[in-house]
């Protein structure tokens, strides 16, 4: 099992990933955390790591497939929203969704592992997809509770987690997905000005979903199995949409 090195800070000097890799950046005083150039990032590797899951492997409460082909009447969407562990726990209890993994996304290196995307060499975030039936859950209803359970006014920053993989970002199919994204990210920036507590601009990236990378296996729904310490590193804002919405 892959050992906990939660993302901390030192005054003035690098940011320190959960494995002790500096991402780019510092903090107090010093230019924001950026991604890596291309040419400096790390190459990976042309196949699937080793321990990814297999094409067979079943998601781990819900029973249904972690690797496509997914049912005709399911939609997919990637989130970024910090620790990809804590995320996944939300979004797959759910109603109306068939399955969700975590990997990541959005970077330059191919088949990264986990302790790869946390040197901050990757330029890839921690994502989480989400398969759902839109007949019996819409997206807004899921970005709704993605705005809420996260601060996406934080720019690559949730809680103690901090480096460019954990930025808030929105991963679309289809432009519908992608007006709706924009739609509900409107919505959120006018309840936060409304609550007056202080919060700025929302920073959350909307992009086309790239090439998804699967994590390792022993992260998949990683807060449902027995070795998980019940740890989350999201950071709410505690500013819920407007019971219209």
């Amino acid at each position: 099992m892959l050992s906990l090195f939660f993302s901390r800070l030192g005054g003035g000097r690098a940011v320190v990933s959960r494995w002790g890799g500096a991402t780019r950046g510092i903090l107090g005083g010093g230019r924001p955390i950026t991604k890596f150039l291309p040419g400096e990032c790390l190459d990976g590797r042309e196949e699937p790591i080793s321990a990814a899951p297999g094409l067979d492997e079943k998601h781990y409460t819900l029973g249904t497939r972690l690797h496509p082909p997914f049912p005709e009447d399911t939609e997919m969407i990637m989130l970024g929203m910090g620790c990809y562990w804590c995320s996944e726990d939300i979004f797959m209890k759910m109603k109306g969704i068939y399955s969700t993994h975590v990997g990541f996304a959005q970077g330059v290196t191919t088949n990264p592992t986990y302790k790869e995307v946390c040197t901050g060499r990757t330029n890839h975030n921690e994502v989480v997809r989400v398969v759902y039936h839109p007949s019996k859950l819409a997206l807004r209803k899921i970005l709704e509770v993605f705005f809420e359970q996260h601060d996406p006014t934080s720019s690559n920053r949730q809680g103690g987690d901090v480096g460019t993989q954990y930025r808030s970002g929105i991963y679309y199919y289809t432009e519908d997905q992608k007006a709706i994204a924009y739609e509900v990210k409107s919505e959120y920036q006018k309840a936060l000005e409304a609550a007056g507590v202080g919060f700025g601009k929302v920073v959350t990236e909307i992009e086309g979903a790239e090439t998804f990378f699967y994590a390792e296996l022993d992260h998949q729904q990683w807060d449902s199995k027995p070795h998980a310490n019940g740890y989350c590193g999201l950071h709410p804002t505690g500013v819920p949409f407007p019971a219209s919405t």
